[in-house]
């Protein structure tokens, strides 16, 4: 009898362990995401909501929980993971934050009933809250890289088009688009898992022409619509409401649709002729100068742009613009990325 009651409190202070080691891994990782989100963000909601569930997490933090504590014979210490030294970009160090963090509270959960029958439902409704803060924090970034690019490169099928994607990503690019018309699936398949690889290493924002299956397939931020493909409420549902969705534009009248269907962002063009759009014609500056003055979501300008007339383009009064030769035929595309970049900064 006495030897059962030893055994019961020794899994008991095993128990008291585990859920001290997932108490202090779940504050730990919401602190690193609380803080970007009121330092990065400057968002007071959403530090809020990290803020609010610490606090909660920490009630559950008894002293005995403490006292069980074993640091030093702690055979997980001195685990590792090649992946836990490096964070490519601020997205990559959330990501690995957030899994930390919803990890921490499955294992709270689970163990939590052995300690609390309210223990288990308490952090199983946490859980959910930090998938939605998740989904939430993830689109705001989204949102806000959107906002703050003004350099938009969209691919041509080249030979070297992982040299020359990335060779722009080193030059600053945040945010491409893969755009491939004829290429079997299985091609754009395979090239759009690289270049979201590229993306994610540089923290870009990649976004797939038309293919909203192909978006979903590869976890893109987005895709861009014509005029002619799905309707903007068809993609929403099958993207969610946290991913992007661009629609080209070519009038104010197609501009007013697409913010009435819930663009995230429109593209205004084509400005100047060009062979990517055969038999479309040009839009002229005048369509820039219109949405400069009436269009209230993000817009980038598109169609023919390159070094020798990008200063018009600015001058009309566009703050992003979208190219496609002048850079994925560029002999220095690094540079030539940085050239684009500085003059769209310039005023």
């Amino acid at each position: 009898m006495v030897e059962a009651h030893s055994q019961k409190q020794q899994v008991q202070q095993v128990v008291y362990r585990i859920l001290d080691a997932n108490l202090d891994r779940a504050r730990e990782g919401l602190r690193i995401i609380e803080e970007w989100c009121r330092f990065g963000l400057n968002d007071a909601q959403l530090a809020g909501v990290c803020k609010h569930l610490r606090q909660e997490i920490g009630n559950w933090h008894t002293a005995q929980m403490r006292a069980a504590r074993d640091t030093p014979g702690d055979a997980g210490t001195d685990l590792t993971h090649p992946q836990e030294e490096q964070r490519a970009n601020i997205t990559s160090l959330l990501q690995a934050n957030f899994c930390r963090v919803q990890e921490a509270l499955r294992v709270l959960e689970e163990y939590g009933k052995l300690y609390d029958p309210n223990m288990g439902s308490a952090f199983k409704q946490m859980r959910y809250q930090v998938y939605t803060l998740e989904s939430n924090l993830m689109g705001y970034q989204r949102h806000h890289l959107l906002w703050r690019s003004r350099l938009y490169l969209v691919t041509s099928p080249v030979d070297n088009l992982f040299e020359t994607v990335e060779a722009a990503l080193k030059g600053g690019l945040t945010l491409l688009q893969y755009r491939e018309k004829t290429a079997d699936d299985v091609i754009r398949l395979e090239r759009a898992r690289k270049l979201r690889q590229l993306c994610d290493d540089y923290g870009a924002l990649f976004i797939i022409n038309d293919r909203v299956d192909l978006a979903l397939a590869v976890n893109a931020d987005g895709v861009h619509l014509g005029q002619q493909d799905i309707p903007i409420a068809i993609a929403r549902q099958l993207l969610g409401p946290q991913r992007l969705i661009g629609r080209s534009t070519t009038n104010p009248q197609e501009m007013q649709g697409a913010i009435a269907e819930g663009a995230d962002y429109i593209g205004v063009g084509p400005v100047y002729e060009t062979p990517t759009k055969v038999g479309k014609a040009a839009t002229g500056l005048e369509y820039v100068s219109y949405a400069a003055q009436n269009c209230p979501i993000p817009w980038v300008a598109i169609g023919g742009i390159d070094t020798s007339n990008i200063n018009d383009v600015i001058d009309a009064g566009a703050q992003k613009v979208a190219v496609v030769r002048s850079l994925m035929q560029a002999e220095q595309p690094t540079l030539v990325t940085q050239y684009f970049i500085s003059q769209l900064y310039r005023k």
